[in-house]
């Protein structure tokens, strides 16, 4: 008789060396399209400025991370799960650098045994993380609309722009109505978080190539960002989309941007990200255990 639990655990683990090998084919493109293009990579340009610019960057990626710390509170509101803002504050940015573990699920596991350890159930904490990716996955696949002159090139950036704040809208309103005010919140702060992560990219293409920047150009770029940054954290085994987001990036926006430019940005963007990360997390080290505000 075959045992069902043992094919999973081999299904999973199977999924998981899949993920962790897309990421490492992810990363080994982007490294041999940096190499191909060294010749035309002149780093002399970039000044003190720049690279101040950067880490203003990343300290901006850090503090918007805060969004997702509000998501996950509004949605352990939602489950009525005994935990103050600190304290989730305090969890989630301590477990957060798990995500780079390859697997990229143990961010989860470990925010779950960090929760547990401040008396919140762990049914409450399994259904927090269920409730948080799928919402997040959902606004992410939202942001395909944004994306979809890059795929039509016919189809108007601007109404593609008024169809995603409609079909939002739309999900906010529904959401509100028929499940909790929380879970529309914590939608709304996963938006903010998506929005803003996109955008901070495109602050780093601004910093290596300031002339090509346009309002068209700007809406194409995030929503190509977030569709590269879901795919990355629905590809199992894909420690933070390590690779996957950045070959994802490069296939939406050829011909969009310079490859070299994008090649460049993409390297320094994930650098910046997980400099943010780091600083999140630090900062929520000195935050500590303050209880509810």
């Amino acid at each position: 008789m075959i045992d069902r639990g043992e094919v999973l655990n081999k299904l999973k683990l199977a999924l998981s060396w899949v993920g962790g090998a897309l990421s490492i084919i992810g990363v080994l493109f982007v490294v041999i399209r940096l190499v191909g293009y060294i010749d035309k990579l002149d780093l002399s340009w970039i000044q003190p400025i720049d690279w101040f610019a950067f880490l203003v960057l990343a300290i901006l990626y850090a503090i918007i991370n805060v969004a997702l710390v509000l998501a996950w509170y509004q949605i352990l509101v939602f489950l009525r799960a005994p935990l103050g803002l600190y304290q989730a504050a305090y969890v989630y940015g301590m477990s957060q650098l798990a995500k780079y573990v390859p697997g990229n699920i143990f961010h989860l596991a470990s925010r779950q045994a960090l929760g547990v350890a401040a008396g919140v159930p762990g049914w409450a904490l399994a259904k927090s993380s269920v409730w948080e990716i799928g919402l997040i996955a959902f606004v992410g696949a939202l942001f395909g609309l944004l994306a979809l002159p890059l795929w039509w090139q016919s189809f108007p950036t601007f109404l593609a722009l008024m169809l995603f704040v409609m079909v939002l809208l739309v999900v906010v309103l529904a959401i509100r109505r028929w499940l909790d005010l929380s879970l529309a919140l914590a939608l709304g702060w996963h938006v903010l978080f998506l929005v803003m992560s996109g955008l901070i990219f495109m602050g780093v293409l601004v910093i290596i190539s300031p002339s090509f920047m346009t309002i068209d150009i700007v809406i194409k770029l995030v929503g190509a960002y977030v569709i590269a940054w879901l795919v990355g954290l629905i590809t199992p085994g894909a420690p933070a989309g390590v690779g996957v987001r950045e070959i994802v990036l490069l296939f939406l926006l050829k011909g969009v941007v310079v490859e070299v430019d994008l090649l460049l940005a993409v390297a320094l963007g994930r650098v910046m990200t997980v400099m943010g990360d780091l600083i999140f997390f630090f900062a929520t080290v000195f935050l500590g255990k303050k209880g509810d505000l």
